[in-house]
Parts: C-alpha cells; structure tokens; sequence
C-alpha cells in the first residue's frame, strides 16, 4: 500500500525551528519527485521544496537558506528542517510523491504555527 504520513508539526515562536518528517511506505524514492508542499488558510496549496532523482533540490525562493529537504532511503523518510522560521510560514505542510502517468501521493497533513 503506498502510503505518506507527517510529523513533526507544532507551534514555535519566530526564529525558532521545527524538523518535519514523512514515513513513506510502498514508495520507491528515486523513482519519484519527493515534495514538501503547503497550504496557509485562504491561499492555494504551493511547493515549498522538492527532491528529484534523490539529489537534486529546488526550493521555493521565499524559504531558500531557512529550510533543507533531505532523504533516508534506508528509512523510507523524507524530512524538512525548517529554520529562522517567520509567521508567514504558518501552514498546514503536506508531504507528496509524484510520478510521470500515475496518481500523486499525499499524506493526510501536519500544521505548523509560527507565532509569539
């Protein structure tokens, strides 16, 4: 069963940092673009970075030195370090792995608060 699921979600206040995980389970991860989306209230879901071929990163241009994507083959997980965090990056964040002519895969979401 191909399944993602986050964690790692919470409140912080300004400057703080957070380390989002997704447990991914029948997923093959080079086989796949590995993302990290999000969706603030009000607005449509956007990429926040990605990982292609198990190496290559791209990064929104709004958390470009803040946050960093990294892959654990050997432990099926993808995870986002989020540093220097800001309000604006309150969201709920949603891991994804995407395939050329088959169905994205989603996890059900975790919510990051960043507020004093």
């Amino acid at each position: 069963q191909v399944q993602l699921v986050e964690s790692g979600g919470g409140s912080v206040q300004p400057g703080g940092s957070l380390r989002l995980s997704c447990a991914a389970s029948g997923i093959i991860f080079r086989l796949r673009v590995m993302g990290w989306y999000r969706q603030a209230p009000g607005k449509q879901r956007e990429l926040v970075a990605e990982i292609i071929n198990g190496y290559t990163t791209n990064y929104a241009e709004s958390v470009k030195g803040r946050f960093t994507i990294s892959l654990d083959s050997a432990n099926s997980a993808m995870y986002l370090q989020m540093n220097s965090l800001k309000p604006e990056d309150t969201a709920v964040y949603y891991c994804n792995a995407r395939r050329p002519n088959f169905n994205d895969v989603w996890g059900q979401g975790t919510q990051v608060t960043v507020s004093s």
